[in-house]
């Protein structure tokens, strides 16, 4: 079962629920072949950006090097990502925000909140990615949505007319 977390915004300012931080969708998709192989594939090359990360983070922190998101990204698009040319043809965002939640899971670790991040395996874990459209709001609103990188998608139920940034999805 494919399954979209949608966080929703109204324009710039984050709509506000009583009991949650933030207002959030969840809904299933309607996807043909050709989209759920897509959705596995950036699953995928997620969950191995993810473990290349950990892995060298660890390595350079064994060496006495601290390495930010920003240098990590650096260094994985210039040096990296063109040894691997079947990453071309997926979004850049996706590994863009795998360095945002590493560095992220690294400082809930050093301050004593979460363990420490563990490697992604296959079936094991979420699988799950994050996409936006570099800034611009995504519009949704029925049952017919345009997705960044994806095209248009499907929804089963008919979702509220709104606007987010990012779209959070878990396979």
């Amino acid at each position: 079962m494919l399954i979209c977390i949608l966080a929703i915004y109204n324009g710039s300012n984050m709509i506000y629920n009583t009991s949650m931080s933030y207002l959030a969708y969840k809904t299933k998709l309607k996807l043909n072949n050709q989209q759920k192989t897509l959705m596995r594939q950036c699953a995928g090359y997620g969950r191995w950006v993810w473990n290349w990360a950990l892995n060298f983070k660890q390595k350079a922190y064994k060496e006495d090097i601290r390495l930010n998101k920003s240098q990590l990204r650096k260094y994985y698009t210039n040096y990296v990502k063109p040894k691997f040319p079947w990453q071309s043809s997926l979004s850049s965002r996706i590994y863009q925000y795998v360095f945002i939640d590493l560095d992220e899971a690294y400082k809930r670790f050093f301050k004593g909140i979460a363990k420490h991040p563990r490697f992604k395996k296959k079936g094991k874990s979420s699988n799950s990615f994050t996409i936006d459209a570099g800034g611009k709001p995504i519009n949704l609103g029925g049952k017919l949505h345009k997705f960044p990188f994806f095209g248009w998608l499907k929804t089963h139920e008919k979702l509220p007319i709104c606007s987010t940034k990012k779209i959070k999805h878990f396979p």
